[in-house]
C-alpha cells in the first residue's frame, strides 16, 4: 500500500504532493514499483494535528481519485462519512479509517452501503491529544479488546465481517514502547480473524531506535519494522518508500515459504 499524502504538512515528506498533478504521478511510479493499493488522504492525522473540514478534504483528495480512473484500487484515507462515500462514487475500493468508527458514526453505513472494505485502527483519542491516552498496562491485549469491540460494532451496522482488515495504529495513542510492544505481538490480533495492516512507514517510534532522524532518512529503520510486520503476519504493509519496501517484503515471504509460514505474499 503506497502513501499518497495530498496534504501541505505531511510529516513524512513535507506536502510534496499537495499539488493533485504530483501526487497522480507519484502513484502512477508507485504502480510501476509494485504498490498494489494506493491509500490517498486529505488530512494529516499526524499527533498534534488540526481536524480539516469535509470541502476542503474533499477538494484535495477527489481530483486524485479522479486522475487514476478507477483502474488502481484505491482506498481512501478518511474517518469522515461524506469524504468516504464521494471517494466510493468515484472509484475507491477501500475505507482506511484512523478512529475505528469512533469520529464519524454514520462512517459505518457508508462503508456497508457501499460494500467497501474497511480498516479498523487502533487509537485512542483525536489526532490534536492522542497522548494523552497512551496509557497502557497490556499493550497487546488491550489493543486486540478494542479492535474487537471495533469489529462489534462494525457489523452491527450491516458492514460484512470478510471486510473488515485490522490495523494496531503504530504510532497513534502510544508511545514509542508501546508501537514497539504492538509490533511484537501482532500476531496475537490474528485470532481476531481478519487480514492485518501495519503502517510503520517512517514513523517517530523508529526513533527510539536509531536516534532523532528526520522523518526522510528513516527509511533503514522502516525497512526493519516491514520485515518484523510480514514475519509477525501483516498482510498488508502501508508504506511511503514504495520500490525499496517492495524488495524487503519479497525477501521477507521468501523467509516465510522456506520456513512453511504462508503461501501467498504480503501486500
Amino acid at each position: 500500500m503506497g502513501i499518497i499524502n495530498v496534504t501541505p504538512d505531511s510529516f513524512a515528506d513535507g506536502g510534496l504532493r499537495f499539488d493533485p498533478a504530483r501526487a497522480i504521478d507519484d502513484g502512477w511510479r508507485m504502480l510501476q514499483d509494485g504498490a498494489d493499493i494506493l491509500d490517498v488522504g486529505g488530512e494529516s492525522t499526524r499527533p498534534g494535528a488540526e481536524p480539516l473540514d469535509v470541502d476542503a478534504e474533499l477538494r484535495r483528495i477527489l481530483p486524485v481519485i479522479e486522475g487514476f480512473g478507477g483502474r488502481p484500487v484505491i482506498s481512501v484515507d478518511t474517518y469522515k462519512a461524506i469524504v468516504a462515500r464521494e471517494a466510493m462514487a468515484r472509484g475507491a475500493a477501500i475505507i482506511n479509517d484512523v478512529s475505528a468508527l469512533r469520529y464519524d458514526p454514520p462512517l459505518a453505513s457508508v462503508a456497508a452501503g457501499t460494500g467497501a472494505a474497511l480498516v479498523l485502527m487502533h487509537n485512542r483519542g483525536r489526532p490534536r491529544d492522542m497522548y494523552r491516552e497512551a496509557s497502557y498496562e497490556d499493550t497487546p491485549r488491550e489493543i486486540a479488546a478494542e479492535l474487537a469491540e471495533a469489529m462489534r460494532v462494525a457489523e452491527s451496522a450491516g458492514i460484512r465481517r470478510e471486510a473488515i482488515i485490522l490495523d494496531p495504529g503504530l504510532g497513534f495513542a502510544k508511545q514509542a514502547r508501546h508501537s514497539y510492544e504492538a509490533l511484537a505481538a501482532l500476531r496475537d490480533l490474528a485470532a481476531l480473524g481478519r487480514p492485518l495492516l501495519s503502517g510503520p512507514s517512517r514513523k517517530s517510534f523508529l526513533k527510539q531506535a536509531i536516534g532523532d532522524l528526520p522523518p526522510l532518512e528513516r527509511d533503514w529503520a522502516t525497512a526493519a519494522a516491514v520485515t518484523a510486520s510480514v514475519l509477525s503476519g501483516a498482510h498488508i504493509v502501508r508504506v511511503h518508500a514504495v520500490r525499496e519496501m517492495v524488495h524487503v517484503v519479497k525477501v521477507a515471504d521468501a523467509v516465510l515459504a522456506a520456513r512453511g509460514g504462508r503461501d501467498s505474499s504480503a501486500v
